[in-house]
């Protein structure tokens, strides 16, 4: 993705997931896609904003309505086979982080 998420008033909920890729990345990339599009259907999904640099490191904050919104995404299938084959192959080291967004500024003229 290479475009910010359109965002609602606040408040609202972020998923930092920050990952360091490992060596085995077999099937990644096509998981990610499908992934995202699963996210983009479910009930709450706002949107998303990712990177990844050349050594493997990298950041996706999806953004939901609610806390409720987000357990519905943890409990999807494709979701919990996914996190099942992140640790098992593909992550050398991740981090996930559930924030809520109180307020938000836009820009260059900020607030």
């Amino acid at each position: 993705m290479s475009t910010f998420a359109p965002m609602p008033d606040p408040p609202y909920h972020a998923v930092i997931f920050s990952s360091q890729l490992g060596a085995e990345t077999a099937g990644y990339h096509e998981m990610a896609e499908l992934l995202a599009d699963l996210a983009s259907k479910q009930p709450g999904y706002i949107g998303a904003e990712s990177l990844r640099d050349s050594r493997g490191y990298g950041i996706t904050v999806s953004y939901w309505r609610d806390a409720q919104a987000v357990l519905g995404w943890k409990q999807i299938s494709t979701h919990l086979m996914a996190q099942k084959l992140g640790k098992a192959r593909w992550y050398d080291h991740y981090t996930l982080r559930v924030a809520q967004v109180e307020r938000h500024y836009e820009g260059p003229e900020g607030r």
